[in-house]
């Protein structure tokens, strides 16, 4: 009898740990810092093997990334095989200027809608620049199935203005309105680099609202690594970096850890001049 017992419990068990594993996305938000050759050894000709080694390692199956180029999304898909991709130019909603797309397994992940909007009083013109804001700038989204659960959930990836105040807050405003419009109530993470850290009008306007998107970070049930992400290819001391890269998961999302790796110490050696932020969620 007491082996049958314990034989139903290792049972139970390991169904249930599978069934967490297949739930379970890892999820990321990653600026790989555009291909600028004034960044010497930290040019992106020196990174894009380390970085996609990195994605390849941390297994990660959706990456919300920014600061991307055309020809540095060519060089992700030419590395990451399995990977498909879903954004646009800021500039010209095509192939110029910077892209915020989504990186996701195709195997994993049906795309079932997805567009890019421009952060601005008219989200369908083209290069337009909102508000009181210095550049372009864009959100990319999908609505999505997991094909190993048949959740369908929706996936926002932006990078807010530098300077303008009103920019992000308007920004952070008009994207909760489309998550509320494109997929209602059901569960939706945005990552983004925000130019900004938790203090900002722009992090209260996202975590207040009355549509309430939380901090994966603060949320989750573990954390490791550091707690900052912009740290400019090492040059700035550690105690004085920034969180300016988050994750933002709606109330019907479970984030059971939270990990930001530390940068690297030396030229030809950093990911970027930002820290990834990688979770783990269960919708």
């Amino acid at each position: 009898m007491k082996r049958l017992f314990w034989a139903i419990a290792f049972i139970t068990s390991t169904f249930f740990s599978s069934l967490c594993q297949a739930q379970t996305i890892t999820w990321a938000t990653f600026n790989i810092r555009y291909d600028n050759p004034a960044d010497s050894l930290n040019n992106w000709q020196f990174r894009k093997d380390t970085a996609t080694r990195f994605i390849q390692a941390q297994d990660m199956d959706i990456v919300g990334m920014q600061e991307v180029l055309h020809n540095q999304l060519e060089d992700l898909l030419q590395r990451l095989p399995g990977y498909k991709v879903i954004g646009v130019g800021r500039d010209d909603g095509k192939t110029q200027g910077e892209y915020a797309p989504l990186l996701y397994k195709e195997e994993r992940f049906e795309v079932l809608d997805s567009n890019t909007f421009w952060l601005s009083q008219y989200p369908d013109s083209v290069g337009f620049i909102g508000w009181d804001g210095a550049c372009t700038r864009i959100a990319t989204w999908a609505k999505m199935k997991d094909k190993q659960t048949g959740k369908v959930f929706m996936a926002v990836n932006t990078h807010f203005d530098h300077v303008g105040v009103t920019a992000r807050r308007e920004s952070a405003l008009l994207i909760i309105k489309k998550i509320k419009k494109i997929v209602g109530d059901r569960p939706a993470v945005l990552t983004g680099d925000f130019n900004v850290n938790e203090a900002s009008e722009a992090y209260r306007t996202i975590t207040t609202n009355p549509f309430v998107l939380k901090d994966a970070m603060k949320i989750a049930g573990k954390r490791t690594g550091v707690d900052y992400t912009f740290h400019d290819f090492g040059r700035i001391p550690s105690e004085q970096c920034e969180k300016i890269d988050f994750i933002f998961v709606t109330s019907n999302i479970k984030v059971t850890d939270s990990f930001i790796p530390k940068e690297a110490e030396s030229e030809g050696k950093f990911l970027s001049d930002h820290n990834p932020q990688i979770v783990h969620l269960i919708l």
